[in-house]
């Protein structure tokens, strides 16, 4: 087994923005570029926190040489960003125009990235669905129509890109597309059985359905670069799943303990078994009964195998405590409660800006260790790892600059991922740290910021890097150096 520093010299190390393109490139109507079902959920007031949106965000469209310039300053040695649909075919379809000017965007992103000797890693789909899709058939709930579409895209960005990028991920956390978007309505396109929120959505079935269509729609996307694109162009392709470490409530409860299990299943296993097992977890099956898909043999056949790499974004961990009742046609949990304190009291985690996130550094390693032992050793690249701070946005800018918190968060994660690496056998190739730049937080608005480089929004967008800007190459350098 090697040692520590010298796998993770080997691994590919990142410094990475939260480039999801709706929350930093702004320009939303510049060249030709069409409304996302973010930009149409943004002028619904009540829907963002502090009532903004993604007009502006970064201003990475106009500034994207900037930032590059920012990650090689940095020390990164990769990036990852991911495209935005609408820029590259405004409405969407197969039958569409594309959009060269949009399309040309990306192409010289990823020039000046290699100009600077910096990796791309690509992300097809963040979540900014076009309107003119979900106006047309209702985007994700019409499988049929949607995965013809989606491999379209998917058919554009390999043609025009392939022969430069290496890295491509089909599709950032389909869990918040499915439930954030249509079971709780946080995120766009709002639908939920909550009427007080939405007039439209069944938080029963329609986040099932749509799961299920983002499943098949990956697996013809990799099914098509494989076939068409791989052997040419040389690449990988896989896709990224969001999920957090669980501990339970009452360690003493062995129904405690089952439910943390069934928590990780509901969250990530969703979409992963499918892909490694070919089916969905039991326990789904068990709770939701025909509310969950089934899939067709040709459905099987596209999604199982169809995972190059396994993208793993993770933030921290949470106290799970079983529930004695029957699940509510509504619940995406797994019948459980989900608590930030256990049966004594004790906090998971210090508090930080998102009510969601308390850091637990030790969770990061047993989570990354309950993945490749559960599918088998895969090639595991960490696409998210980041936190918040509490009050952050409302300190002096010297404090703000000198984010102790966030360094030391990383510090603690990636020490937690070495361990990992060499103790537990997990095949880790890359790390990459959200974010590189404060951005548009989705329903949170410009109010938390996860960036380790500080922007002005009032300022012209000024970019600031803060003492955390630094600490992931520093961390992995000590490392190489152990």
């Amino acid at each position: 087994m090697p040692q520590r520093g010298e796998y993770l010299c080997g691994a590919l190390q990142e410094i990475r923005a939260k480039q999801s393109s709706y929350q930093i490139e702004g320009a939303p109507h510049e060249d030709g570029r069409a409304d996302s079902i973010w930009d149409t959920f943004c002028r619904i007031p009540g829907k963002i926190a502090d009532g903004t949106n993604g007009d502006v965000a970064c201003d990475s469209y106009h500034r994207y040489k900037e930032d590059v310039a920012l990650l090689k300053q940095l020390g990164a040695k990769a990036y990852r960003f991911s495209i935005s649909w609408s820029r590259v075919i405004p409405l969407g379809g197969r039958n569409d125009p594309v959009n060269d000017a949009g399309l040309q965007y990306y192409i010289n992103l990823v020039d000046e990235l290699h100009a600077n000797g910096i990796v791309p890693m690509v992300t097809l789909f963040h979540w900014d669905l076009p309107q003119a899709l979900y106006d047309r058939y209702g985007g994700f709930m019409n499988q049929g129509e949607y995965v013809q579409d989606y491999v379209n895209f998917a058919k554009v960005m390999f043609k025009a890109m392939g022969s430069k990028v290496k890295h491509w991920i089909t599709y950032n956390e389909p869990w918040c597309s499915s439930i954030l978007g249509y079971s709780i309505g946080q995120f766009a396109p709002g639908h939920t059985s909550d009427r007080k929120k939405s007039p439209i959505g069944d938080s029963s079935t329609e986040p099932w359905l749509v799961g299920h269509a983002l499943l098949v729609s990956h697996g013809a996307a990799v099914k098509l670069y494989r076939e068409e694109f791989k052997q040419e162009d040389g690449g990988t392709i896989g896709i990224t799943l969001n999920g957090d470490w669980v501990e339970p409530w009452d360690s003493n409860e062995p129904k405690d303990v089952e439910a943390c299990e069934r928590k990780l299943e509901f969250s990530i296993s969703w979409f992963a078994d499918p892909i490694y097992k070919g089916e969905y977890p039991a326990s789904m099956r068990k709770q939701l009964g025909d509310r969950l898909p089934t899939f067709t043999e040709a459905e099987r056949a596209l999604v199982q195998g169809s995972n190059d790499f396994y993208g793993m974004n993770h933030y921290c961990a949470n106290y799970i405590k079983h529930k004695s009742t029957d699940a509510e046609p509504q619940d995406y949990v797994g019948n459980l409660e989900m608590l930030l304190e256990d049966k004594g009291g004790q906090s998971i985690g210090p508090e930080t800006q998102s009510p969601w996130l308390r850091p637990y550094p030790k969770g990061f390693r047993k989570l990354i260790k309950w993945i490749s032992d559960r599918y088998g050793r895969p090639i595991i690249y960490v696409t998210e790892n980041g936190t918040s701070l509490k009050g952050e946005n409302d300190m002096p800018m010297e404090q703000i600059l000198g984010d102790d918190f966030r360094a030391e968060y990383f510090r603690g994660y990636i020490n937690a991922l070495a361990e990992a690496v060499t103790l537990d056998n997990v095949d880790c190739r890359g790390y990459m740290a959200w974010s590189l730049m404060d951005n548009f937080e989705w329903a949170e608005g410009y109010e938390t910021r996860f960036g380790v480089t500080y922007v002005d929004y009032e300022g012209g967008q000024k970019r600031y890097p803060k003492k955390s800007a630094k600490v992931v190459a520093e961390v992995f350098t000590s490392l190489c150096q152990s």
